[in-house]
């Protein structure tokens, strides 16, 4: 941090110290609701969402090649062939939008083109089954249909545009990462122990990761009920894997990759979340400083300001995995418009306020607004579209 940031950090403390009316009960249970956030965010994400994907993005930078992800994934990739494996990663990874970071975080900085690894970081929360199906039963199959139509439209779209606006930046990115290309050194292990290696471990994310689901019967509820049970097994299969297949030292080395991703990213989540829940709250919550029935008002009918404001809300505030769609069911029943909800829909899994503060660490200020801006831009067209198909 530069010597006028600091100056800059420490002034604003002080005028938020001397300012800020504390005895205001509004200002007050706004502060005690950030802090129930971060409480909630920690008792349901760090430990089965984001350890294990912080312990797969070392995993990405330390055992993948970097010639590999730049074949596959790179600049001079097949277009088709990345950003439609980018486009439904999130099929299988049912993240939210902060557990991603550490995955895009690691394709990234391995090699992958701006492009690829954006349609990725957005593809990541916004599709994956549970919540297309969970949309589909409860807001109708319209607008599940949408949902996932639109999330891997976006992902193909959003990350072409992307690699066009950023191609001079991607050039020389590109030609650094060719310069350090490992793809010479020898290979310790076969692609199909690499393989069961790296399936084992988003098996662990998934499995630890899968919430209860709403209703206590069926497929998704009977994988609940059994899913420690998978997980503990996996443990075992990984734990074999790691003391016969790799050493010592790239044992050492995969945890000290990982902990320098958790030292990076860990804490600006954590200040993002405060910050979302200081402002807006939890989403059942109506205590924070921009009370959701304010919101709840702007949002009706299917205008441009509709759903601009409710594209706008969904990229700032922060939504658990699945917990998007109760919200909206209550907002619809509030006399939100369809069009408006898909808006949110769309904004709202792939990006927060937690969410950006990290994208700016791998990517810079402005590539991260560029990506905010097409999201919210996107997000607010398919809304108006939608909201006129089905009024």
């Amino acid at each position: 941090m530069k010597e006028w940031q600091k100056l800059i950090l420490i002034v604003t403390i002080f005028i938020a110290a001397y300012l800020i009316p504390f005895e205001s009960p509004q200002v007050g249970g706004a502060i005690m609701e950030a802090f129930y956030m971060l409480q909630e965010y920690a008792r349901e994400h760090v430990l089965f969402c984001l350890v294990p994907a912080f312990f797969i993005a070392g995993a990405i930078a330390n055992f993948i090649s970097q010639g590999a992800v730049i074949k596959y994934f790179g600049g001079g990739a097949k277009k088709w062939i990345a950003y439609s494996v980018a486009s439904v990663s999130g099929t299988v990874l049912a993240v939210c939008s902060c557990t991603v970071l550490p995955l895009f975080a690691g394709i990234y900085r391995r090699g992958a083109g701006i492009g690829p690894a954006i349609a990725f970081l957005y593809a990541g929360p916004a599709i994956n089954v549970l919540a297309i199906i969970l949309t589909a039963r409860i807001l109708g199959w319209q607008m599940g249909l949408a949902r996932a139509a639109g999330a891997v439209i976006f992902a193909v779209l959003i990350g072409l545009l992307m690699a066009w606006f950023c191609r001079k930046d991607e050039e020389e990115r590109m030609q650094n990462c060719l310069a350090q290309d490992d793809e010479g050194e020898e290979e310790k292990r076969s692609p199909a122990q690499n393989l069961l290696f790296f399936a084992t471990l988003v098996l662990i994310l998934i499995f630890a990761a899968w919430g209860r689901p709403v209703e206590v019967e069926g497929f998704w509820y009977a994988v609940y009920l059994v899913k420690w049970y998978v997980v503990v097994i996996l443990l075992a299969i990984l734990g074999y894997i790691l003391v016969r297949w790799f050493d010592r030292e790239e044992r050492v080395d995969w945890v000290d990759t990982t902990w320098e991703f958790t030292k990076q990213i860990l804490p600006l989540l954590f200040a993002g979340v405060l910050v979302a829940g200081l402002l807006m709250g939890r989403p059942e919550s109506d205590a924070g400083l921009i009370p959701a029935r304010y919101i709840e008002t702007l949002v009706g009918g299917n205008s441009l300001q509709a759903n601009l404001i409710a594209s706008i809300v969904g990229a700032f505030m922060y939504f658990a995995t699945l917990t998007e769609v109760p919200i909206l069911q209550g907002l619809l029943g509030a006399g939100m418009g369809n069009g408006p909800a898909l808006a949110l829909l769309l904004a709202g899994p792939a990006l927060s306020l937690p969410n950006m503060l990290v994208i700016r660490s791998v990517l810079g200020t402005r590539k991260t607004l560029l990506f905010v801006v097409l999201v919210i831009i996107m997000a607010t067209i398919s809304g108006l579209i939608f909201g006129i198909i089905y009024p």
